[in-house]
């Protein structure tokens, strides 16, 4: 009976009511697009393994690293498997069709990489063919690679035409593995680059060190560190998790306006249902008046108006969480490029819902406080 009641009075004006839901909608679509937008920027840092470190030169990223620490690495206590790489930063056709792409010791990179799976074949295929390269079932789809086809990358860094075969085509195991990824021999880059640039040979640009288990992360970064101190390439030693951060960190400033435009968002539709309230209880001050005078006490009068508030809000914001699953799927084709995993997660849903619930609440107070306030006589007036 309730409910019946809290219905009739949302839909009581039906335009004012219809606008304020869409209205609502669009807000909630809105703040959820926003949400998964940061979860995307977030989406390496939460693939993140706790046993898996990082080593790169303490200077920079661009500085190399000599082949020869591998070696050293290992015998440090803690370390199960290192596996090392560069990144290539080559492109395919056309500098627009950029992705990432890594030269990496196959055998070791993917023991320490489980969530890429890969049927045994390919995996044994591109373990043993040197030129033959790895890439993930979304990036194959976007440029339509079957397995045996020649990728020819250009290199930026390592300059000239970069043939591989295909040999692989690799999945997540869970939503949050990025697929948009090209792993190719790092021997096949480091033979190459004998010929062009000897000195450049032999180095590595970040090892990847397995350890026994994450307590002992701290300890391990510290003796990897302490092995190469005072030397010509001195390292630094993170976890995989702080070393995504630190990539994110670059992004900070882009990722607080995104969080601060999304909280205006939210303000500024609690303040047209809000709006929309007031407007509401101000035409029907007299109804109150004589819930009043028949006994209606002042918790029953803020109920009825909260609940009609809450009505309206709670139509709208399922409605825009319905309509943000297609909204994200099109944002994802446009710029897959750039957020390769494009997910809405639960925590965006709920925190939809909270949203909706609390604009709910707080358009409600103002114009239930209005009501309940009211002198009787001052309200039958308003009746004529």
């Amino acid at each position: 009976m309730i409910f019946k009641i809290l219905f009739r009075n949302a839909f009581r004006h039906k335009l004012r009511t219809f606008l304020t839901v869409c209205g609502m909608a669009v807000a909630i679509l809105s703040f959820g697009l926003l949400r998964t937008v940061i979860d995307a920027w977030y989406i390496g840092v939460e693939a993140s393994s706790e046993t898996r470190l990082v080593t790169r030169n303490s200077i920079s990223l661009i500085f190399r690293l000599p082949l020869s620490y591998r070696d050293t690495i290992r015998q440090i206590d803690g370390v199960e498997t290192v596996s090392y790489g560069n990144w290539f930063g080559g492109y395919y056709i056309d500098q627009k069709d950029f992705f990432a792409n890594f030269a990496v010791e196959p055998h070791s990179y993917l023991e320490l990489y489980p969530e890429y799976v890969i049927p045994d074949g390919q995996k044994v295929k591109f373990t043993s063919d040197r030129k033959g390269c790895l890439v993930g079932k979304k990036l194959a789809d976007r440029f339509g690679w079957n397995l045996g086809d020649t990728i020819t990358l250009t290199g930026t860094i390592f300059p000239g035409k970069w043939d591989f075969i295909l040999r692989g085509i690799y999945e997540g195991r869970n939503k949050n593995i990025d697929e948009t990824l090209f792993f190719f021999h790092w021997n096949y880059l480091n033979e190459s680059i004998k010929k062009l640039q000897s000195t450049l040979k032999d180095h590595v640009g970040f090892y990847i060190i397995g350890i026994e288990n994450p307590y002992i992360a701290a300890e391990t970064s510290e003796a990897v560190d302490e092995s190469f101190k005072n030397s010509l390439a001195e390292t630094l030693t993170e976890t995989e998790k702080a070393f995504q951060l630190g990539f994110v960190a670059m992004s900070e400033a882009i990722i607080k306006a995104i969080q601060l435009i999304s909280l205006v968002v939210i303000f500024i539709i609690l303040i047209v249902v809000a709006n929309t309230m007031g407007m509401s209880v101000r035409e029907r001050i007299g109804e109150y008046a004589v819930f009043k005078t028949l006994g209606f006490r002042t918790r029953q009068i803020s109920l009825l108006i909260i609940g009609e508030s809450m009505v309206i809000t709670v139509f709208g914001g399922i409605t825009g969480i319905i309509m943000t699953f297609p909204a994200a799927m099109g944002f994802s084709m446009a710029v897959g490029r750039f957020f390769p995993v494009f997910n809405i997660t639960w925590e965006t849903m709920c925190l939809d819902l909270a949203v909706t619930v609390t604009v709910g609440l707080l358009a409600g107070i103002f114009p239930a406080y209005r009501a309940v306030t009211v002198r009787i006589a001052e309200g039958l007036r308003r009746i004529g």
